[in-house]
């Protein structure tokens, strides 16, 4: 099903009160598009919970809007979240946008519920010079988020770093649609996004207050360090995630 898109330089990261997250220790950033009125979407779902365990994986959902015509709108999803997916589609020049649909560390697509051909597509793209390299760290302490971001060459062309709020499981009762009658559990959600900077490439340093970030559901914290725009987003250059609470 479907089609849509955003891009940006996101380097996502999550902590507990104060424990520090770095880039190399994540092995690729997963982003689902999924949405409640697409029929083909719940194992994909199911996956990304299961993907959301793995320490080494910054997986999150990202819950889309084109299918709410189908009879059932979408209590998750954000236009942003469809302009995303449409823009890497762009920058590909594939034209695939669909539901459910994985897009890894902003380079490769693949079927959001085939697990062999994500897997295939984190080490594809692990062989691209520049793919998670910027160490990062992030610490949450006294109603602060602290980001910090190292010096890299990787990002020439331009990035951007961006901190997210995430809901680490939502379950939803679809009363209508192609779901209609079954309970749906979304994992790492993205229910809000705070661009931090614009980022060439020098060390940088943020102080947040959670206030800034957080919303009613949030529980984790992600920050996408990412190439590229908005709108023309590439490769993840750096990300870590963690539980906030």
């Amino acid at each position: 099903m479907g089609r849509c898109g955003v891009a940006v330089v996101i380097l996502c990261a999550v902590v507990t009160s104060t424990a520090n997250v770095m880039a190399g220790d994540t092995r690729a950033v997963i982003e689902l598009f999924t949405s409640q009125g697409c029929s083909s979407c719940p194992p994909a779902d199911e996956l990304l919970g299961k993907l959301a365990d793995d320490p080494s994986l910054v997986a999150i959902s990202l819950p889309i809007d084109y299918w709410d015509y189908l009879g059932w709108k979408d209590t998750l999803a954000k236009p942003a979240h469809t302009s995303r997916q449409r823009a890497y589609a762009q920058v590909r020049g594939d034209r695939a946008v669909y539901t459910p649909q994985v897009v890894i560390n902003g380079a490769v697509h693949v079927q959001g519920s085939d697990k062999e051909a994500i897997d295939h597509a984190i080490a594809q793209t692990r062989q691209q010079p520049g793919t998670l390299s910027v160490p990062v760290t992030l610490q949450v302490a006294g109603g602060h988020v602290n980001v910090n971001v190292a010096a890299s060459t990787d990002a020439r062309a331009g990035s951007e770093i961006w901190l997210c709020a995430l809901a680490k499981s939502i379950p939803v009762s679809i009363g209508r649609g192609e779901n209609r009658g079954h309970t749906i559990t979304y994992y790492n959600v993205v229910r809000r996004w705070l661009k931090l900077a614009d980022w060439n490439g020098n060390a940088r340093s943020f102080n947040v207050p959670l206030s800034d970030i957080e919303t009613e559901n949030t529980n984790s914290l992600a920050v996408l360090v990412q190439a590229g725009e908005v709108d023309k987003p590439g490769r993840m250059l750096g990300a870590a995630l963690s539980a906030l609470h």
